[in-house]
């Protein structure tokens, strides 16, 4: 009996993931292909997902006085009227874009 030498693997996955992902693995000379076929080689070898699958821990600012002090300075300057409109503030972003 022959064995087989190919079988496909079919995934939906977002356009942008995707077309990101790829040019990652275009950049440094890895096909698609020969990933998918070291990750279900790994999964086989390490009898699970060989990474850990994890939510990160987001970093909070409950007390950093550097994000307080710059929001209590936009704070004061809303306030006392020197701030920008949000018509103002918008046209701003888009000159720097």
């Amino acid at each position: 009996m022959m064995a087989i030498k190919s079988a496909n693997v079919t995934a939906r996955i977002q356009p942008e993931i995707k077309r990101q992902a790829e040019a990652v693995l275009e950049r440094i000379g890895l096909p698609v292909s020969v990933l998918i076929d070291t990750l279900y080689r790994q999964i086989i070898m390490t009898g699970g997902v060989p990474y850990p699958i994890t939510v990160p821990k987001m970093p909070t600012r409950d007390n950093d006085e550097q994000f307080n002090a710059m929001m209590e300075k936009g704070y004061n300057q809303a306030k006392s009227g020197e701030g920008l409109s949000v018509d103002e503030a918008f046209s701003k972003i888009r000159e720097e874009i």
